[in-house]
């Protein structure tokens, strides 16, 4: 059989259930994972997410982001349905913009504690202008530590093209 055994399932308790509960506030707690089947190799995760919403803390208007979610993981991987619901519960959540990537880096980190993990949010303009934090962390006292401050250090120094905005 193909697949996981049940040990290798880890703490999934939402995946394949119906009438899916969505949080209409900030849920870190819907968060789960899976146990890593490959933890001997580093290897990148990524998500992209393009349907982000959180609300401004001081006029709650609306915001819209893609966030990309790159990591590598160390024991455990967040599992994917529960990351959705989890960024779903932002969407009635008021933080600027660079708190909502670092919350959501933070979150994952105590989640997983991944080797490397970086939160970029590409946020659409509101008042003609967007803003586009990006956060990461290596684990400390190992390799990735270093890999995020050379990633830190030399992000965006070739922005990519934007058409959309």
């Amino acid at each position: 059989m193909n697949g996981r055994n049940d040990s290798e399932k880890g703490n999934i308790t939402l995946l394949g259930k119906q009438n899916t509960q969505y949080a209409s506030n900030y849920s870190p707690n819907v968060l789960e994972t899976f146990p890593n089947k490959h933890p001997e190799r580093d290897y990148f995760v990524k998500f992209n997410c393009p349907e982000f919403t959180s609300l401004c803390p001081i006029t709650g208007q609306p915001d819209f982001a893609t966030l990309y979610i790159s990591y590598v993981p160390d024991k455990l991987m967040v599992e994917s349905k529960s990351l959705k619901l989890y960024l779903f519960s932002f969407r009635n959540h008021g933080d600027f913009h660079e708190d909502c990537v670092n919350i959501i880096m933070n979150d994952l980190i105590a989640l997983m504690s991944p080797n490397y993990i970086e939160v970029w949010g590409k946020f659409l303009p509101r008042g003609g202008i967007s803003i586009d934090p990006y956060c990461n962390y290596g684990k400390p006292g190992t390799k990735w530590e270093k890999v995020a401050w050379e990633r830190l250090s030399h992000h965006d120094l070739n922005p990519e093209t934007v058409n959309n905005r």
